[in-house]
């Protein structure tokens, strides 16, 4: 297995140049170069407009042992992976059952942890390469690999892992970059520490490396103060949100911009009070209601899937705020981990009914499928 150490290597150079970064930021307060974008017009071409049908779903596959990472091929084929034993699966709509596609190897699964999130390159026709987070022996880390078989390559390792708070979604921006969500792994003082990769949204080059542009030149943190970020989406302008679990009190959607500080342990959820240091999110649950993990968009429209609140929430936005949300499909497939747009517009859910929450239901988990109108 090749490996590339580029998150122990980054962690013990920003842990030397603490000193330097507390002024000239490492904690994001220093210089900010942008990161580049690309245009609105390509950003937009490749955001589906159309509505999900909500009232409209079929059940196009079941079976499954914790679905949780889903992404699509451009063909519009499905890629799962299963969190607990470390498969990926691939599902043609309308093609039959999935079949087994490859298998992560060295997935430690347990609590919260196992193979999770999984992202298709964007030169996916060049260069056949699948990313995927997964929990590792001693660490969270990020491999890529090729569909035809051959060992992974590890790009990006030293998340640190815990029962809970693994964090693990990952996806490519419009920028071409790789995206991380990060969680605290049950050490609250990881979020505000920035020489750790937890409690973060990471951007990374394709190769693992901090991308060009970050809020500090040389660190993978795009943003800081996170608790455990499970959804990463784009709207058609180019705006990434972000959705976190929280501890007691209050689950969050957050507009995410480079080099700001989200506030947790300091802040759950609205409540600013250190003169605006922090950001507060755009829109706020009781945790009961909520627990969010994956987060899509759609045109104005944002879907949320809850896992304890049994629920998709849908969301309007407007610029880089949000209108009130809206509670779809209450209690009737159970626990939502993962919400993603298809290439034809179509809105999939994936049920989390077997992660050991909630009793499961007959034919879990499943994968279910919303056509855009």
């Amino acid at each position: 297995m090749a490996v590339i150490s580029a998150g122990k290597r980054w962690q013990r150079v920003c842990a030397a140049l603490l000193v330097v970064a507390a002024v000239a930021g490492c904690d994001g307060v220093g210089d900010r170069a942008q990161p580049p974008t690309a245009t609105a017009t390509s950003i937009a071409a490749s955001i589906p407009s159309g509505t999900p049908d909500l009232d409209a779903g079929e059940e196009i596959a079941q079976g499954f042992d914790v679905p949780w990472g889903l992404t699509f091929l451009p063909n519009g084929d499905a890629l799962i992976a299963e969190r607990n034993i470390g498969l990926v699966l691939r599902l043609t709509p309308g093609g039959g059952a999935p079949r087994q596609v490859y298998q992560v190897p060295g997935v430690v699964a347990g609590g919260e942890g196992g193979l999770l999130g999984l992202a298709v390159s964007p030169h996916f026709a060049e260069d056949n390469l699948i990313y995927a987070y997964y929990t590792a022996e001693q660490d969270n880390r990020i491999v890529r690999f090729h569909l035809d078989g051959g060992e992974p390559e590890v790009i990006f390792d030293g998340i640190a892992k815990g029962g809970n708070h693994n964090g693990g979604r990952i996806a490519f921006g419009p920028d071409g970059m790789l995206y991380v969500g990060t969680g605290d792994a049950g050490d609250t003082g990881r979020s505000q520490d920035p020489a750790s990769p937890n409690g973060k949204i990471l951007r990374l080059t394709p190769d693992g490396a901090p991308a060009p542009g970050n809020p500090t030149a040389g660190s993978p943190v795009y943003s800081l103060g996170h608790r455990n970020v499970q959804g990463l989406a784009w709207d058609s302008d180019g705006r990434l949100f972000a959705a976190e679990l929280g501890q007691n009190e209050l689950d969050e959607v957050n507009r995410i911009e480079p080099g700001h500080n989200y506030g947790w342990p300091q802040v759950e959820g609205d409540g600013d009070s250190d003169g605006g240091r922090y950001t507060n999110p755009i829109v706020t649950w009781p945790v009961s209601d909520a627990s969010p993990s994956g987060i899509a968009i759609a045109g104005d429209t944002a879907y949320v899937a809850a896992l304890r609140g049994q629920r998709l929430w849908t969301i309007p936005l407007d610029g880089d705020t949000a209108d009130d949300p809206s509670a779809q499909l209450v209690g009737r497939y159970g626990r939502l981990r993962t919400v993603q747009i298809a290439p034809d517009g179509a809105l999939w859910l994936t049920t989390s009914n077997t992660d050991g929450h909630r009793a499961v239901r007959d034919g879990d988990d499943r994968i279910l499928r919303f056509p855009a109108r």
